[in-house]
């Protein structure tokens, strides 16, 4: 049938734009929003300041609104700057749930930045479009910080009660407990004897005596976070300039008689404390200005100080004088400090020194050895040694000093301890080296002496593990890397016929990767079989095949499978085990094969359209006679009808048809007529738009309301139940996607 070309009546579609521009039009009046009542708290909690921390922060504010919501609207809950200006509102709540409420309540948390006297909250719309009003400032906190502060001379981090201000100097105080990079972060509120001072930031130089103390100020907040520091008190005085007068000489022999150290300042009501390289000499004393340095104590070289405080002045210290010894000599001890002494053996002893014309003298137990008049010292007794060296030429003849004392045993038997002696982890580490580290000879009054030193390169050694010897492990130590070699390791050492047996270590390594593969990853039915194995020899392992953590099979080297599931194999190797790669086994799910387009394949004729398969690790395209187009992911279409994709995913098949048909480029029709006869009852749009659930067909009658809004359009608007009041009568359609309008216009329907 020919079509009329139908003129719309210009009051109908003036209507139709009036009607449009109403909606368009449309507000939304917001409230400013308030504080409301915080449901998971009890009680009546409104509250009059946001107080946040780490352990709270969540709050609530009534939303109240007038007007109309489109379906579509979103609440924006935003906060203003410390400031209360909305130039860069920070986002705290979005509720998209309540367009039909005109009155609601939402959460929100601050962010760990917020701290301010004056934010402000305000609500915007987003269909329609538009900004409430700002609320009144209020005070918002977030406690980054919420404990106590600690503040220190200069950030060292001591704890002084108290410090002295000498003379005109000013001494800095610096909080030191928060981390550097959040340290300027925050205002502090410094006090001097409970008067707030002007400074806010983290150090103050003080200028003043007085009781200093610091917190965080956080404004209305600040009583919610407890972070008051300690106190120091700072006290003023008078320097005196403490020195000690310069000696007549500095460089003494032992034994001469000097004259005693002086301080520069003498007031016999003043307390001074003598002490040399820092450690106390001579207590404190009131009036003790002097002290006498004993020459005969060989100690007596070293830094002499001495401190000085009392009432109005400032307790100090003096600079160093450096006594030192003119006759100092070297002495050395060359052998061990421990020695061990077996029967019918002996031990050397010497020293070297730098005496000048040095004569010797050897000592056993504080007594002198006769004739012991050499350097060296053979021995063959237990005891105590030492030998006393005296200078008899140069400046200071006659000076002595002793050696070190060596320490001679006889023991009646060896206790040998070993030690890890790498880094080791039970059941990670993969090496381990064991060595003896400790031998002590044991007396006969049961006492022990440390004589590894001495003796070790002298004993013999056997590793055992288990108790049975390792063989060839015969040094002092032992260097395991393998599991195999995992046990209770001791070592047996012998020296003169004293046997020992060693304390015993564990060793459990871990052992080499272990890896499974398995022919499959997915099954396609319970009659498949998918095998699961590993390229490690089981056949002298004690090992599990484990299901979803459950033991299902202890002998077999490979798996046969036949569920889903999450499967490995675990070797045990003493308190170790040996853990595999997991592999996942899953069934067979058509959905896996995926293709990129949705429904038919539609393209206009004389054209192609490209179609692509993934999920699958191969592919057949066949046509409607069986022939393989196409053996890849993808295939171009040319012409329009049935085909069939055989797409496998491991050894499994899925089966996927495709209808390919060629665009339907007809118009769409602005008349129709429903009068019952067959031809032109319906609405027919192209393919390209009718059943597609990614296209939306909506149509609006004269009065701007929908009359059908849907997907996946059937071409059957208007149903045949549907009357028309009139004889001519406009509808509205737009036909659109998810990002924009495809098609509009009219339709006009004549019975």
């Amino acid at each position: 049938m020919r079509q009329k070309r139908i003129n719309i009546p210009r009051t109908i579609l003036t209507a139709f734009l009036v009607l449009l521009t109403t909606q368009i039009s449309a507000q939304i009046a917001l409230q400013a929003p308030v504080p409301a009542d915080n449901p998971n708290l009890a009680g009546t909690n409104t509250w009059p300041r946001a107080c946040a921390d780490t352990d709270f922060n969540e709050f609530f504010v009534t939303i109240e609104w007038a007007g109309a919501a489109n379906s579509d609207n979103t609440f924006i809950l935003e906060l203003s700057d410390p400031n209360g200006s909305f130039g860069s509102p920070l986002e705290l709540s979005t509720v998209s749930d309540q367009n039909s409420n005109n009155e609601f309540t939402t959460s929100f948390i601050l962010p760990d930045n917020t701290r301010g006297a004056n934010y402000m909250m305000r609500v915007r719309s987003t269909s329609p479009a538009s900004t409430g009003m700002a609320s009144a400032g209020y005070s918002m906190y977030f406690l980054g910080f919420d404990t106590n502060l600690h503040m220190s001379p200069d950030g060292d981090g001591t704890t002084p009660g108290s410090l002295q201000a000498c003379g005109s100097t000013q001494i800095t105080l610096t909080v030191d407990n928060i981390p550097a990079a959040d340290l300027n972060t925050y205002q502090y509120s410094w006090y001097r004897s409970g008067t707030k001072l002007s400074d806010n930031g983290p150090s103050i130089v003080t200028d003043g005596t007085g009781e200093y103390f610091v917190f965080i100020d956080y404004g209305d907040c600040t009583g919610s976070a407890n972070t008051e520091s300690n106190h120091i008190i700072i006290n003023s005085g008078t320097s005196t300039g403490i020195a000690i007068n310069t000696p007549t000489t500095t460089a003494l022999c032992a034994g001469d008689t000097v004259a005693p150290l002086e301080a520069n300042v003498q007031d016999a009501t003043y307390i001074y404390t003598w002490y040399k390289d820092g450690t106390e000499i001579q207590a404190s004393q009131v009036g003790g200005f002097t002290y006498t340095i004993d020459t005969t104590n060989p100690a007596f070289v070293g830094d002499y100080t001495v401190e000085v405080k009392g009432t109005g002045i400032c307790t100090e210290t003096s600079a160093a004088v450096t006594i030192t010894n003119s006759g100092a000599f070297t002495v050395t001890r060359n052998n061990n400090a421990n020695l061990v002494v077996l029967p019918s053996q002996s031990q050397t002893l010497s020293i070297t020194t730098s005496a000048n014309s040095p004569t010797f003298e050897w000592f056993r137990n504080g007594t002198p050895i006769p004739s012991s008049n050499s350097s060296s010292l053979t021995v063959s007794q237990a005891g105590t040694y030492h030998a006393a060296i005296t200078q008899t030429g140069g400046t200071c003849a006659s000076t002595t000093v002793n050696s070190e004392d060596t320490e001679i045993v006889a023991p009646t038997a060896f206790r040998t301890e070993i030690a890890y002696a790498t880094s080791y982890e039970s059941c990670t580490s993969t090496s381990i080296a064991l060595t003896v580290d400790k031998i002590y000879a044991v007396l006969s009054d049961a006492s022990e002496i440390d004589v590894t030193a001495d003796v070790a390169s002298s004993f013999t050694y056997q590793w055992q593990k288990d108790g049975a010897n390792v063989t060839g492990e015969t040094s002092q130590s032992i260097s395991l890397t393998n599991s195999d070699e995992n046990g209770a390791y001791t070592v047996n050492t012998d020296l003169g016929g004293m046997a020992t047996t060693s304390n015993n270590l564990p060793v459990q390594l871990a052992s080499e990767a272990l890896t499974i593969s398995s022919t499959s990853t997915v099954y396609c039915s319970s009659s498949d079989i998918i095998t699961i194995s590993t390229t490690t020899d089981l056949t002298s392992e004690t090992f599990d095949w484990e299901r979803d953590g459950e033991a299902i099979n202890s002998s077999d080297s490979s798996l046969s499978v036949t569920q889903q599931g999450t499967y490995r194999l675990v070797i045990r190797k003493g308190t170790c085990s040996q853990v595999s790669n997991e592999i996942s086994i899953i069934p067979l799910d058509p959905e896996l094969i995926t293709l990129d387009v949705e429904g038919d394949v539609i393209f206009p004729e004389g054209s192609s359209k490209t179609v692509n398969a993934n999920g699958g690790t191969a592919y057949r395209w066949l046509d409607a006679n069986n022939i393989e187009i196409s053996s890849s992911s993808s295939v171009t279409f040319t012409t329009e009808g049935s085909y069939l994709l055989i797409a496998n995913i491991d050894n499994c098949e899925i089966s996927k048809p495709i209808t390919v048909t060629y665009l339907d480029l007809f118009n769409i029709p602005n008349v129709i007529t429903p009068n019952g006869d067959g031809a032109n009852d319906q609405w027919i749009v192209p393919n390209s738009y009718s059943n597609k659930s990614d296209v939306r067909v909506i149509i609006y009658n004269a009065q701007g309301e929908e009359v059908l809004n849907s997907t996946n359009y059937q071409n059957n608007w208007p149903e045949s139940s549907i009357s028309f009041a009139k004889q001519n009568m406009v509808f509205y359609y737009v036909i659109k996607n998810d990002s924009e309008t495809l098609k509009q216009g009219t339709i006009t329907v004549i019975r």
